[in-house]
């Protein structure tokens, strides 16, 4: 042993130098940046779609289904203003150097999508500063962890396939028609690359307006809902893509006057809430997941249409009127063509009786809160008895039907 060096004891040094090592893997750890999901508060008034649309996730289902996931809601749970929300966008520590090292990827067409929606989160002043300079780089959920196809876009679970036109003369089954009416004739195709949102006013735990004094009670929903589906078999009759929002697998088209008050319609399969907001809210995001998806597609020419019953003081008559949104020209020009195709066919049927149907902007929920070019009808005066006609009578409703086809194409010209 050499002199003047001093002779540890080996469970000195063991403890000595396993806190060094302790030390260094605790610096090491605490050092490192592990990416973290981001997290906002939401607005009043937010929505689940409304949020996602805000920072660019809405086109990928897989965002809304982790979204869901991360916060343990379901897509018909209420966002609460003030209360922080889990995004699917994960946050890294950017490295300096490129995209791709930073999280691992070796894409250089993914790294720039990245890079741009970094950019349009920035412009959008969701975030303050660049990636590039706060070392913080935000990835969507989309770019890391959804199925992609070779062309980069997400594999939905229904075919994305272009819609094929069915040829004149042939016939489409649809079951929600009912038994009598469901061999739909495919006149044309004229209407192959449009999309029509078909909603009838309230429905299940709401019935909507009633007529209480009559011998019979009305429903607003059940007369609003068979319009609508005649309206629909004029429009797939043109090979128009149509979504009928809310429905009752029961009903069909009915040949009936009185049409029995019921509380089973649901809103594209699922059960429609009772608060009239969640129920407002509910159809209106379904409509614009749908648009979007279709958006996606090339599908320029959207429109929706939500029918009404009025319900008034029983001595007031009203003719059919229509609201549009308050800045949409697109919106406004097709209220203008149902009003001025309502007005040609009482003055052709009815001559001398005059038509009084308006076209105006109202506050409406619906109108406000769709994507689509929408409009909002009114059909009558559900505790009027000369309004009752309109309504009451099959032909009347074909009627309603065929007109409100005829405007709503005319305006599309």
């Amino acid at each position: 042993m050499y002199q003047g060096i001093k002779q540890e004891n080996p469970k000195s040094v063991l403890m000595k130098y396993g806190l060094v090592i302790i030390w260094l893997l605790n610096t090491l750890v605490l050092g490192a940046f592990e990416p973290y999901y981001h997290s906002v508060k939401a607005e009043p008034g937010d929505g689940i779609y409304s949020l996602l649309r805000r920072y660019q996730l809405i086109d990928y289902q897989c965002n809304k289904t982790k979204f869901l996931e991360l916060n343990e809601l379901r897509m018909n749970d209420v966002l609460i203003a003030g209360k922080e929300y889990i995004l699917p966008i994960k946050i890294y520590e950017y490295n300096g150097t490129s995209i791709r090292t930073t999280i691992g990827i070796n894409d250089w067409d993914q790294a720039v999508r990245i890079k741009d929606y970094n950019d349009k989160i920035l412009d959008k002043s969701l975030r303050r500063t660049k990636y590039e300079d706060s070392n913080i780089l935000w990835v969507p959920h989309h770019e890391l962890e959804c199925v992609k196809s070779e062309s980069g876009a997400e594999v939905q679970a229904i075919s994305e396939k272009p819609k094929e036109s069915i040829k004149k003369g042939t016939y489409k089954q649809v079951e929600i028609f009912g038994d009598n009416h469901k061999m739909v004739e495919i006149v044309s195709d004229d209407l192959s690359d449009k999309v029509y949102y078909l909603v009838a006013g309230h429905g299940g735990p709401d019935p909507g307006a009633m007529c209480g004094e009559c011998s019979n009670t009305l429903c607003e929903d059940e007369y609003a809902y068979d319009v609508i589906l005649r309206l629909a078999r004029y429009l797939i009759a043109r090979d128009a893509i149509v979504h009928i929002i809310i429905q009752d697998e029961n009903d069909g088209i009915r040949d009936d006057e009185i049409l029995d008050c019921d509380y089973d319609e649901k809103c594209l399969g699922t059960k429609i809430p009772r608060n009239q907001k969640l129920r407002l809210r509910q159809r209106a995001e379904a409509i614009n997941e749908l648009y979007m998806s279709y958006k996606k597609k090339g599908y320029t020419d959207q429109v929706a249409v939500m029918i009404h019953i009025d319900s008034n003081n029983k001595g007031h008559r009203q003719d059919v009127y229509f609201y549009h949104h308050k800045t949409s020209k697109s919106s406004k020009k097709l209220a203008q063509s149902l009003q001025s195709t309502f007005k040609e066919k009482y003055n052709h049927f009815q001559k001398n009786r005059g038509y009084h149907g308006f076209v105006s902007t109202r506050n409406l929920y619906m109108l406000n809160y769709t994507l689509p070019t929408s409009v909002f009808v009114e059909l009558a005066n559900i505790r009027n008895s000369f309004d009752h006609k309109r309504i009451v009578i099959p032909s009347n409703r074909e009627a309603l039907a065929k007109w409100l086809f005829e405007g709503i194409t005319e305006a599309q010209l």
